[in-house]
């Protein structure tokens, strides 16, 4: 009997349009022979499975099922999220899951719910050993009317500034002088569901990098080649991420023996210390002067498209992404603890 999937897309915000195109590309990896795939569409208004004639079915949320004319009711044996952005990333959607018991291949609800939060994160991480942190100010929606002179007051231009809870560059800028600040802060404020946070770091002159892990059937934690971005944007914002020729991406990226080892003990404790499943992928700097690592950011529900960072690094592994994918199920089904 095949294993009923439920391939979870769509989100809130803007990058549900990214979402349904990763969705698109994992189903078109997951062995037909093996899985029934059923696209659940979820979005403000309604949650819904979309069959292949482009007819709706409506979700019954209280015990996340369909009812199909011709099979009557189906429930599902494992949720594949490719949620970006809320409600995916910040744990909503797991915790529904877990309540219902449904497996699922991504963190769970408190690791989403934190590192959806990177203020959150970088807290959590700053004792890692070899990481590196930029220094940061976190600012709540009562910070607002002065948080100009809070920004001015405890860090150095250059700053980046972006929603604390947003993804795809979504309202981020990088802030170069202090008549740019405010225009920054209100782009960054207004984000469309981020919570009305925001989180300002001072810029760290280097090479950029993103990276995934994963868990494996093994209960091992694998670190995927590293993927380093270079784009011709001031920074990786949703322009240079999503429109063709803006951004190079070299994988597996040129580091040295040292540097390769020194990151993936430093992701595999990331990892650890955030209590992730499945895969994630981390963005980090490599400084220039100092051959330090910094953290950037965790993505616990990274683009799955042709040419995203996780497909790409499977790739140079010497993968496919239709036994990666079926690995991250299996995975969910089976429950492993991980073991660096």
């Amino acid at each position: 009997m095949k294993t009923r999937v439920a391939l979870i897309t769509g989100g809130f915000t803007q990058e549900a349009e990214v979402s349904l195109k990763s969705a698109d590309f994992v189903q078109s990896n997951l062995c037909d022979k093996k899985y029934e795939v059923y696209p659940i569409f979820i979005n403000i208004n309604k949650w819904y499975y979309l069959d292949a004639d482009g007819v709706e079915y409506e979700i019954d949320k209280n015990d996340f099922s369909i009812s199909l004319p011709k099979f009557g009711k189906i429930k599902f044996d494992v949720a594949f999220i490719i949620l970006h952005g809320i409600p995916g990333e910040d744990g909503r959607i797991q915790g529904y899951l877990d309540m219902l018991r449904i497996p699922y291949t991504s963190c769970g609800a408190l690791s989403s719910a934190i590192t959806m939060n990177k203020s959150y994160t970088k807290s959590v991480l700053k004792d890692i050993k070899n990481l590196y942190l930029a220094k940061w100010v976190h600012l709540f929606e009562y910070h607002q009317a002065r948080a100009y002179d809070i920004i001015t007051t405890h860090l150095a231009l250059p700053y980046f500034v972006k929603p604390n809870a947003g993804g795809s560059s979504i309202g981020m800028s990088k802030v170069t002088q202090d008549s740019e600040l405010q225009r920054a802060i209100d782009l960054a404020f207004t984000a469309e569901s981020t919570g009305a946070e925001v989180i300002i770091e001072e810029f760290i002159y280097g090479r950029e990098f993103s990276q995934g892990i994963y868990t494996n059937l093994q209960g091992e934690i694998v670190v995927l080649p590293a993927s380093e971005v270079i784009t011709s944007r001031d920074f990786f914002d949703y322009e240079a991420k999503y429109i063709p020729g803006l951004t190079e991406e070299i994988t597996p990226a040129d580091l040295s023996d040292d540097q390769c080892t020194r990151i993936e003990a430093i992701l595999k404790e990331i990892y650890v210390q955030l209590n992730c499943k499945g895969m994630v992928r981390v963005d980090y700097f490599l400084e220039k002067e100092t051959d330090r690592f910094y953290f950037v950011e965790i993505n616990t529900i990274p683009g799955q498209t042709k040419q995203s960072f996780i497909p790409q690094q499977v790739r140079a592994m010497g993968l496919t992404e239709s036994d990666f994918y079926d690995e991250l199920i299996q995975v969910a089904l089976k429950g492993n603890q991980t073991i660096i």
